[in-house]
């Protein structure tokens, strides 16, 4: 099989319409991390390699993606954002969440052609925060530390990756998260009910006696060029696919995501295909595929075994990927 394996530069996750970070690093150099004194605080956070020191909750953040907001509002703490930019469709979110975030003042929505935010540094040091949740191009965490502003990233789109990937991933960034803003219970609490969500699915997965694996393949299309992305072991999607009774057919590959063609997705062909996309037309993304010349002979397109859905639905690792997990069980559950 050929597969086009091509690094790219972090971007914001739910905003970058690539949204392709690298992966090739261990969880030693990049894995969040925290760590404190006595009395909590202060409190370091390793991301990325980098130690960031909090000396007490922040309390006046930028949202610069839409990945954190499912953890702060079920902490508690969405009210400590004084500013957001890019995009946050309302999909994710209950009505009282898109309620909260249609409340903060925006810095600006725009977005160049290939779906990356546009913001100056200037822009966001302009507004004195504490904390920048995300850096979208353009942005650096040097420049914004420089002047006494701290940086997260979400862990699995750091320069050097995580690695293999799992729903671990999520139960620790909730935990940090909250360490962070001091709301260690409320943590431990959604850290619980999502265990038991992801065992439900496991465990409806595991009745199914008797009916055969599928394959499944998670993809990023291209718009008007090709079938585009597909995701490895380190992306968020191989756990899911693997909770929900599917084999990915890209388990074999070790990276988050990488290039690939439509022959690269003939020779696999899978049952089952997951499209993601960043905002917009869901229809639009998946004729991207199933319209391109020789896509009718793929498995999951002559079945109409699609599902589209919205990126955060899976990636990067947040309690919105068991949201995703359970979309995937119920639109195909029943024959997996």
């Amino acid at each position: 099989m050929r597969l086009v394996h091509r690094r790219f530069p972090v971007l914001t996750p739910a905003l970058a319409l690539l949204l392709l970070g690298t992966a090739c690093g261990g969880p030693v150099a990049t894995g969040e991390r925290p760590t404190a004194s006595a009395g909590h605080f202060p409190l370091t956070i390793t991301n990325c390699g980098v130690d960031v020191t909090f000396d007490g909750p922040p309390e006046r953040i930028i949202l610069l993606e839409s990945a954190p907001v499912a953890t702060m509002r079920a902490l508690g703490v969405l009210d400590s954002v004084v500013l957001r930019a890019g995009a946050f469709p309302p999909e994710y979110y209950d009505a009282e969440t898109n309620a909260a975030l249609r409340a903060i003042p925006s810095l600006g929505e725009e977005l160049d052609s290939s779906g990356h935010l546009q913001i100056s540094e200037e822009v966001i040091i302009a507004q004195q925060p504490d904390l920048v949740l995300g850096l979208p191009d353009g942005v650096t965490r040097e420049g914004l530390e420089a002047v006494g502003i701290n940086v997260l990233v979400q862990p699995t789109m750091c320069p050097g990756g995580v690695g293999a990937t799992t729903f671990d991933d999520v139960y620790e960034q909730i935990n940090t998260y909250g360490r962070l803003f001091d709301r260690q219970d409320r943590a431990a609490e959604l850290v619980a009910s999502l265990r038991q969500r992801v065992a439900a699915v496991e465990k409806a997965v595991e009745k199914a006696v008797g009916r055969p694996r599928r394959s499944a393949a998670v993809l990023y299309p291209t718009i008007g060029g090709g079938v585009g992305y597909a995701y490895g072991n380190e992306s968020m999607a191989h756990p899911q696919l693997e909770s929900a009774g599917f084999t990915n057919v890209y388990a074999d590959v070790d990276e988050r995501v990488f290039e690939v063609t439509l022959e690269d997705v003939l020779e696999q062909d899978p049952d089952v295909l997951v499209l993601l996309h960043v905002d917009g037309d869901p229809d639009a993304v998946k004729d991207a595929v199933v319209n391109l010349p020789g896509a009718d002979a793929l498995t999951a397109v002559r079945n109409d075994d699609i599902l589209v859905q919205l990126f955060n639905f899976t990636e990067p690792p947040t309690p919105l990927s068991v949201d995703g997990l359970e979309r995937i069980h119920e639109t195909f559950g029943a024959d997996s």
